[in-house]
């Protein structure tokens, strides 16, 4: 060994206590925290986004029934008119949702998970019109539910 003996009042090198919390250099929070923290920010723009784009699904459904393909036989069928009334009042309901959550509002986030549930049932029914559209924002849903359940602001 070289001689050197380490005192008793020197801070250990790695002390696994503080895995995952604390400060990374410049300041930026480490962990799944911060992860979730941006995932917040942006789950609010996707609400925000996804909001739009069902506003602009649902009036294309209420203008020209013909936009959509026709499915005979489905279940849940629905007149194109009716699906574009309820893609509408979600859309604007879920934009309005993502500006809460950008702005930071609490009870945008309990709104949020709700109207992204929401979204993710109306897009599973509206699945045989919009088959790749919709798979694409039951994912952006799933995302959504996650990074707000996921945030936990009083935690260190």
């Amino acid at each position: 060994m070289s001689g050197q003996s380490h005192s008793s009042q020197e801070p250990p090198i790695w002390d696994p206590s503080h895995q995952g919390t604390g400060s990374a250099p410049g300041g930026h929070p480490t962990g799944r925290g911060s992860l979730a923290a941006g995932g917040v920010t942006l789950a609010g723009v996707l609400m925000l986004v996804n909001g739009f784009m069902q506003v602009f699904q649902g009036i294309s459904a209420i203008a020209h029934d013909d936009v959509y393909a026709l499915v005979r036989g489905y279940v849940y069928e629905i007149n194109l008119t009716a699906w574009g009334w309820i893609l509408l009042g979600v859309g604007v309901a879920a934009a309005a949702t993502g500006l809460g959550l950008l702005q930071g509002a609490y009870w945008a986030r309990l709104s949020g998970v709700m109207l992204a549930s929401l979204s993710a049932i109306v897009q599973f029914l509206f699945l045989p019109y919009s088959p790749v559209w919709s798979i694409i924002l039951i994912a952006v849903d799933i995302f959504v539910i996650w990074a707000l359940i996921a945030y936990r602001p009083d935690l260190p």
